[in-house]
């Protein structure tokens, strides 16, 4: 399965986790009338900006994303550009989190393997999978957009990716630093790497998926499939 960053259309309702996470539900309280139609507004804005951003990577690469572009693409002055992302990196963030959301809606609630009703372990193969592929189609613009190396490991994406490998740990091996080796095994997962080894080295995705099969079997001590 493929995940392009390439998207126009609106995201389904983002679904429940059906995993036990043990981070506490803040109560949401509801907006006035007038805040939604200014966040609905908001959305559609922002909506028509990164499709305006997703036409320019797909035209001419990550390189012909600029601020002034995107502004021009979107028929909007450049300040509003700015003011609704920052600056060029909070832009490709942006066009990467709308990705990753599809990502997660698709390992917490879609069908197994990599959403739930499979074994942990056929999940846990399946998510590094569809991990590797996402990542070799977004792979510029994973580059591009990624933070500082400070922040990396404490963006909201990265940490959901990580709290999902961890619940699957926990329950493949309950008795091992869950946490630590969720880490191990999202470093295979890391764009840079994935670059180096595909680009420099020439690898075929083919043997990455199969070290990733095999990586998990080891990690978690269970026979790969046959």
């Amino acid at each position: 399965m493929l995940y392009a960053v390439f998207m126009s259309s609106v995201l389904p309702p983002f679904p429940q986790p059906q995993e036990p996470f043990d981070a506490p539900q803040l109560l949401d309280v509801g907006p006035a009338a007038e805040e939604l139609c200014l966040r609905a507004d908001a959305a559609r804005n922002r909506a028509r900006l990164l499709e305006a951003a997703a036409r320019l990577i797909a035209e001419h690469g990550v390189a012909g994303v600029t601020m002034e572009a995107v502004a021009a693409a979107a028929e909007v002055g450049k300040g509003t550009v700015f003011r609704r992302f920052g600056d060029r990196t909070g832009l490709l963030m942006a066009l990467l989190d709308h990705s990753a959301r599809r990502l997660q809606a698709d390992f917490l609630g879609g069908p197994p393997p990599l959403g739930p009703g499979a074994p942990p372990v056929e999940r846990l193969r399946a998510f590094g999978v569809a991990v590797l592929y996402r990542a070799a189609e977004q792979l510029d613009l994973q580059l591009a957009a990624q933070p500082e190396p400070t922040r990396r490991h404490a963006h909201p994406s990265m940490a959901a990716l990580r709290t999902h490998v961890t619940v699957l740990l926990r329950q493949i091996q309950p008795d091992a630093d869950c946490e630590l080796l969720a880490h191990t095994l999202l470093g295979y997962l890391d764009p840079a790497l994935i670059h180096h080894l595909t680009r420099q080295c020439g690898m075929p995705m083919e043997r990455l998926e199969a070290g990733w099969i095999d990586l998990v079997a080891r990690v978690t001590r269970t026979e790969p499939p046959r």
